[in-house]
């Protein structure tokens, strides 16, 4: 493995690089982004009834701000709560694009990687054809021990390049969807907070 990598030159160090922060960042966000840490079941029924119970204290509020996304949402309804649902409304969008902008972590990362990784393989091809043809100017064709180095450099260089783009790309768009489809669901939640919170104020 390690002649493989010494073969395909210096620019190995880059993709290297990139393909060992591109699998950090996935198995992170497997961790981030799982269901029940961002948006746990039933949890707005559970903070009402203890918010009409009156059991809700203010270390439960903070608890709540420090458990999941949906939870930090939630505390700035509750913050608001008989303020009116404009005011209500207004500052939950305002806290969730906060949420979004931490759920979205580090895939831009991702995405640049996925973009970048083919174009450094391309470069590591352009500098391995530019080492065969100066060795044909230097030596001829009859060596092919000669063109072997550049060669073998202009497609190691290729090969991990798209190596590490493919899975990089793919989880991109993996990521992005499921941030689309969190915040879906997490509006969907939110909604039922300032649609508790209006009626309760109207009461």
């Amino acid at each position: 493995m390690f002649e493989l990598v010494k073969s395909g030159g210096w620019l190995m160090l880059p993709i290297i690089l990139c393909s060992i922060i591109s699998i950090s960042i996935i198995a992170e966000r497997f961790w981030s982004l799982r269901k029940d840490k961002v948006l746990p079941k039933h949890l707005v029924a559970e903070v009402w009834n203890r918010v009409k119970q009156g059991t809700f204290k203010k270390a439960d509020m903070d608890a709540l701000g420090n458990d999941s996304a949906l939870g930090r949402i939630l505390v700035a309804g509750l913050l608001c709560r008989g303020q009116g649902r404009e005011r209500i409304k207004e500052s939950i969008e305002d806290r969730g694009r906060e949420v979004v902008h931490e759920l979205e972590r580090f895939l831009d990362t991702l995405g640049t990687i996925a973009a970048i990784s083919p174009l450094l393989g391309l470069l590591g091809t352009v500098i391995g054809m530019i080492s065969v043809f100066s060795a044909i100017t230097t030596h001829g064709v009859g060596n092919p021990a000669v063109l072997a180095n550049g060669i073998s450099q202009a497609m190691i260089t290729t090969a991990a390049g798209l190596s590490t783009a493919i899975p990089s790309l793919v989880f991109y768009r993996y990521f992005s969807r499921r941030v689309d489809s969190i915040v879906v669901e997490m509006e969907r939640e939110a909604i039922k907070m300032v649609d508790v919170l209006h009626r309760e104020g109207k009461v």
